[in-house]
C-alpha cells in the first residue's frame, strides 16, 4: 500500500530501501503469524502430510516437467532448463496468500489450506539444496572447457532465456 501512495520524487533511492526494508520487518513477521495461527495441525493428522507431500511431488515434477519441454522447444542448454525449474519453486509468500484468500472465501477447509502450506513451504525449502550443486556442476563444465565460468559468465544469468549463438 505505501508503495502506490508514496513519490519516487520525494525520497531518494536509498531512503525507499530502506523505507521498505523497515515495512518488511514489521508487517511481515504479522502477516506470517496469522497465517501460522489459522494453520490447522490437528485436522487430518497423517492425512494432512500425505495430501502435502503429495502436493509437493506434483508442484516440483510439473514446473520441472515443464521448463525441461520448454527448454528443448527454445533450444536451451540441459543444466539451465534444470536450473531454472528449480529456481521456480520459490513461492511460498505467493502460494500461502492464495491459500489465506481461498481459506477466507471458504474455497478450501483448513486441512486442505494446511496441506497447501506445506507444499509451499516445502518447495522453497528444497530450491538452495538442488540449485547450488547444480551451479557448482554448471560451472565446472565451463571451466572444463577452457572457459573461467562463474555466475557472472553463466549462460542462466548473463543471457537471455532462448538466446543461442545468434539464435532466439
Amino acid at each position: 500500500m505505501s508503495g502506490s501512495v508514496l513519490d519516487s520524487r520525494w525520497y531518494n533511492l536509498e531512503r525507499m530501501d530502506a523505507f521498505r526494508g523497515t515495512v518488511l520487518m514489521t508487517v511481515m513477521p504479522v502477516f506470517f503469524l496469522s497465517t501460522g495461527l489459522r494453520t490447522s495441525w490437528d485436522m487430518g493428522g497423517v492425512g494432512v502430510l500425505a495430501a502435502g507431500g503429495f502436493l509437493l511431488v506434483a508442484s516440483v515434477s510439473g514446473k520441472l516437467l515443464g521448463v525441461q519441454i520448454a527448454g528443448r522447444l527454445l533450444g536451451w542448454e540441459r543444466g539451465e532448463a534444470l536450473i531454472i525449474g528449480w529456481l521456480l519453486q520459490t513461492k511460498a509468500l505467493i502460494m500461502i496468500i492464495f491459500a489465506n484468500i481461498l481459506l477466507d472465501k471458504a474455497i478450501i477447509t483448513p486441512g486442505t489450506f494446511t496441506a497447501l502450506l506445506l507444499m509451499a513451504v516445502g518447495s522453497t525449502m528444497l530450491t538452495m539444496p538442488m540449485v547450488g550443486p547444480l551451479l557448482l556442476r554448471y560451472r565446472s563444465i565451463g571451466s572444463k572447457s577452457g572457459d573461467d565460468v562463474g555466475l557472472e559468465g553463466c549462460a542462466v544469468v548473463d543471457r537471455p532465456l532462448g538466446v543461442q549463438e545468434g539464435r532466439v
